[in-house]
């Protein structure tokens, strides 16, 4: 099923953020199908710069199967949901972010894979450094992902980016190094500690799928 320029239709705001991230997508592979993309819906808060793609016509191979609608967002946090560490900082991220500009999503959610795809990772890539997809074409992973997250915050946290001038390889050997020991350190969970704390779900471009998840725990 191919997905045209044509079926890119704007929800709402301008879209000037994620829709080049949307077209890098089409232009980038012809063939790809709307399962391939397919990712939870944001929170109502800052759906704006959310864009709807629609499938073409259904072939008779792909007939049984419904179309989903699909949403790729910029600015967006793939981490790893079960780790203590990684949860306390995104707790902070969220606290920080008075200007809501940073959403995220679990590592060990259906969600998070069109993104991994989009960006040439898989999912031990992400266990051993996170990854920020900040824009079209553009995603980074480890210290350089948190540094530029601290970009998007207001003062004085954005002023942390300028740490960004210290060599990566220095930077992400610290990280590696903490990456490495944080289960033994701060311990993990068997599912993502979001579910433990549902207030900051509106966050999550996985929303639907931790409520349901949930739901289905309870």
């Amino acid at each position: 099923m191919m997905l045209m320029r044509g079926g890119v239709r704007i929800l709402s705001g301008s879209g000037r953020s994620s829709s080049p991230l949307i077209y890098s997508l089409l232009s980038s592979s012809s063939s790809t199908s709307t399962s391939e993309v397919v990712a939870a819906g944001a929170a109502t808060d800052v759906a704006g710069e959310d864009l709807l793609l629609e499938d073409s016509p259904p072939s008779a191979a792909a007939a049984t199967k419904p179309a989903i609608p699909s949403l790729l967002q910029p600015r967006v946090v793939v981490y790893d949901g079960v780790c203590h560490l990684c949860h306390t900082g995104v707790k902070w991220v969220i606290k920080a972010d008075t200007h809501r500009k940073i959403k995220f999503c679990c590592l060990q959610s259906k969600a998070a894979e069109p993104y991994m795809r989009f960006c040439g990772v898989d999912r031990e890539d992400v266990l051993r450094r996170f990854l920020f997809i900040e824009g079209p074409g553009l995603y980074h992973q480890g210290s350089t992902a948190a540094l530029r997250v601290m970009s998007y915050l207001p003062l004085p946290y954005s002023t942390l980016s300028a740490l960004l001038v210290v060599p990566t390889p220095l930077r992400d050997a610290v990280y590696d190094y903490v990456a490495k020991r944080r289960y033994d350190w701060f311990g993990k969970e068997k599912d993502c500690l979001v579910l433990q704390e549902t207030e900051l779900l509106e966050r999550f471009i996985d929303r639907e799928e931790m409520v349901d998840r949930n739901q289905s725990d309870l």
